[in-house]
């Protein structure tokens, strides 16, 4: 194999954007939307620091933002056509019988009060409460990539009970108010019906602790690994019956050998390394299925602790369910990408089709460098790295 081969120098981008492109055109039934949306996906891809309607124009070599801002705004097209296409581009490139689902939220700072959805809420972009608008996003990661496969914008319930401004933003009659994890219920439901296929299920606490969520996921026997709050309540049973307690009085002191040192995943300075609990929770449960509590400590201070409700076939390996809780932060992953690269926070759109819209064209942009990235790393795989020739290096310890 030669640096060519695994370099990602005979890539064959261009033509693989052309077949993105075709793929997804018949969502705009004219030709000029169709021009228009090639051109925003190039935009989205080019180096311009703020992927603008002006800007992209500029790049585009038109003459104003017009077409750019028609097709987020009175053009007509279903973005949830193309949130559809781009989910099945994206299982096509990476998809495989062990991946992972993961939802989160992203949130998007907002000057002002007119764009759809914007309030005083909690921004996790932030850390802290800001003006802004928040996203649901559902992310695929499999052994060669990930990308974002679904979205959709939480609207506040000062929003969805104001008539005047669901009108005046293009709010549909059809969208009521929602929590966010019910809004993850339906997501994931949605594309578990359309045939996604994987092994776990991951969320952080916000979403982990929504016992609907979970029952949804149970009732369907999709295995899940979903994060919890320490103080997060359960009722265990013993022989005198039910007992309230909730993670950390559940771990309590555990010994050494109770701990299995684990990677979860690879981080920006390599592996993640943690130590790793896991005891099963006594709760009524499907034939062949069992509940846990999985536990995360720290290696350098062993008073922070993770904890994790787990649904899993009975008999899972710890390792798997490690592994599984390790790659949550693959829907990171997802959005720094789509945020430092794709313009995903740029949206000038101000109503509910205009965000949905900008929303899905980033997640083709970045589906397509997802594309690319799983082409990639399967064909550095096509063969076997051979021991290095450099003395110096084989004469290292193991």
């Amino acid at each position: 194999m030669g640096v060519s081969e695994w370099s990602g120098s005979l890539l064959e981008w261009e033509n693989e954007l052309s077949s993105l492109k075709e793929r997804i055109g018949p969502v705009f039934r004219r030709s000029e939307l169709r021009e228009s949306c090639g051109a925003f996906i190039d935009g989205l891809l080019s180096g311009i620091s703020r992927k603008t309607g002006w800007m992209m124009s500029g790049h585009a070599g038109l003459p104003g933002p017009w077409r750019m801002q028609a097709l987020l705004g009175r053009s007509r097209w279903e973005a949830d056509w193309l949130r559809d296409g781009i989910r099945d581009y994206v299982i096509e490139a990476v998809g495989c019988g062990d991946g992972v689902l993961v939802v989160d939220d992203t949130g998007f700072l907002k000057k002002g009060s007119h764009s759809v959805g914007v309030a005083r809420q909690y921004s996790g972009t932030a850390g802290r409460i800001e003006n802004c608008q928040v996203g649901v996003f559902l992310g695929y990661a499999g052994r060669y990539g990930q990308a974002l496969i679904d979205r959709q914008l939480y609207l506040p319930r000062a929003w969805a009970d104001d008539a005047g401004r669901r009108a005046k933003t293009g709010v549909p009659d059809d969208v009521e108010f929602a929590t966010k994890p019910a809004i993850a219920r339906r997501m994931i439901a949605r594309n578990l019906d359309a045939g996604v296929r994987c092994a776990w299920v991951l969320a952080d606490a916000a979403y982990g602790s929504d016992y609907s969520l979970r029952r949804m996921l149970e009732e369907r026997e999709q295995a899940y690994v979903l994060a919890v709050r320490g103080n997060h309540y359960l009722a265990s049973i013993d022989d005198g019956g039910i007992v309230a307690t909730n993670p950390s009085e559940l771990v309590g002191e555990r010994a050494d050998e109770d701990w299995t040192a684990l990677a979860a995943g690879e981080g920006s300075k390599g592996p993640r390394l943690y130590d790793w609990a896991c005891l099963v929770i006594p709760w009524n449960c499907r034939q062949g299925w069992e509940h846990r509590l999985l536990v995360r400590r720290s290696r350098s201070d062993p008073r922070k602790l993770a904890y994790h409700l787990v649904f899993c076939p009975v008999g899972t390996d710890l390792a798997e369910v490690a592994g599984a809780a390790g790659l949550r932060w693959t829907i990171e992953e997802c959005f720094q990408r789509a945020r430092g690269d794709l313009g995903l926070d740029h949206c000038e759109a101000r109503s509910w089709h205009g965000w949905h819209r900008h929303i899905s064209l980033v997640m083709a942009a970045a589906a397509f460098l997802a594309r690319l990235a799983a082409e990639l790393r399967i064909r550095a795989q096509g063969k076997q790295n051979k021991r290095s020739p450099n003395p110096g290096i084989d004469a290292l310890p193991s």
